[in-house]
């Protein structure tokens, strides 16, 4: 299995070699709460997250929502 290195909120993690958005946020627990996920500064839609594949060395920001007051 071929791996890629990416950097999610400045931290490093190792995943497949296609990996999706998607997947990122299913590994990372967040597929189901809104949140904006930003890969090399772009803004990659929620409508693309499932064909967006990531890419080894890409930069990626995940914003989730947080309720409360």
């Amino acid at each position: 299995m071929l791996l890629m290195e990416i950097t999610v909120n400045d931290k490093p993690l190792t995943l497949p070699a296609d990996t999706t958005v998607k997947d990122l946020l299913m590994s990372l627990n967040l597929a189901d709460r809104p949140c904006a996920v930003e890969v090399n500064k772009q803004v990659v839609p929620k409508r693309d997250h499932q064909s967006h594949k990531l890419s080894d060395g890409d930069k990626i920001e995940v914003v989730t929502l947080v309720g409360g007051g």
